[in-house]
């Protein structure tokens, strides 16, 4: 049975004891997601919660109206339930693969059918995560920054990102700062390269530890500092900032 009423659904995901520390980003660099449920109060509680970290969210009440919202906003990211009237979110995930005109977004469901049966059913259908619902913001959020992490390491792929002088080449594995190449180990490339990737957005720890290390290993915070740590000896103090409490933010000098 669905959850009825934000404020259920607020309290369910203790919300109010687990405020989200975040920074707003916008701007070029923010992703567009599509969200589709039929059920309003919750639409309105990701929505709230992806606007305020920076993305561009658009929302859909069942997979058919999904479907069409796909080919007029083009997400970099689809959040979709399964249980919807019209058409349910298997029939609009596999509708969405099936798609050749489009670049195809990240799909992960995101609903409180926990069955083994109804997550292999969306797996076949195409989606890259399965996500269970009820869930708190800043793991949301997280979430959210863990699967655009893989669309954006697809496009880095093919090419370099440049900002403020420091050059990541994903297909090299390599780093260049004033022409200069620098040898990271695999951590440290993925630790810059997430920074890189949205800069001046801070990341929590929270979203470094989910982006970087995933289900690797047991990591601790200090992990991240070591790391933090080492990237700044190769590339100097001025790149990466620390909030207090909060993470880290890549500078961006040009801006």
């Amino acid at each position: 049975m669905k959850v009825k009423g934000l404020l259920l659904y607020r309290m369910i995901a203790n919300v109010i004891s687990e405020p989200i520390q975040s920074m707003q980003t916008k701007g070029k660099n923010a992703h567009t997601i599509l969200l589709i449920d039929d059920e309003p109060d919750i639409l309105d509680f990701l929505q709230y919660n992806l606007e305020k970290e920076g993305y561009k969210v658009y929302t859909a009440s069942n997979g058919q109206i999904g479907v069409e919202m796909v080919q007029k906003v083009r997400p970099a990211l689809v959040l979709v339930d399964v249980m919807m009237p019209v058409m349910d979110g298997i029939e609009a995930c596999y509708t969405i693969r099936k798609d050749t005109s489009i670049q195809q977004p990240v799909i992960a469901f995101l609903t409180s059918r926990a069955e083994d049966y109804s997550q292999v059913a969306g797996f076949e259908a195409g989606a890259d995560d399965y996500i269970s619902k009820p869930i708190r913001p800043r793991l949301l959020v997280s979430k959210v920054e863990s699967l655009l992490r893989r669309l954006r390491s697809d496009v880095q792929q093919q090419g370099s990102q440049e900002v403020s002088g420091i050059k990541v080449n994903r297909e090299k594995f390599i780093v260049e700062k004033d022409k200069e190449q620098i040898q990271l180990p695999k951590k440290e490339f993925e630790l810059l390269e997430l920074l890189l990737s949205r800069p001046e957005k801070v990341f929590t720890r929270d979203e470094i530890l989910n982006s970087v290390w995933g289900n690797e290993a047991i990591v601790g915070e200090r992990t991240i500092d070591v790391h933090i740590r080492k990237l700044r000896e190769k590339l100097g103090d001025d790149y990466i900032r620390t909030i207090k409490g909060v993470g880290y933010t890549f500078v961006d000098s040009e801006k």
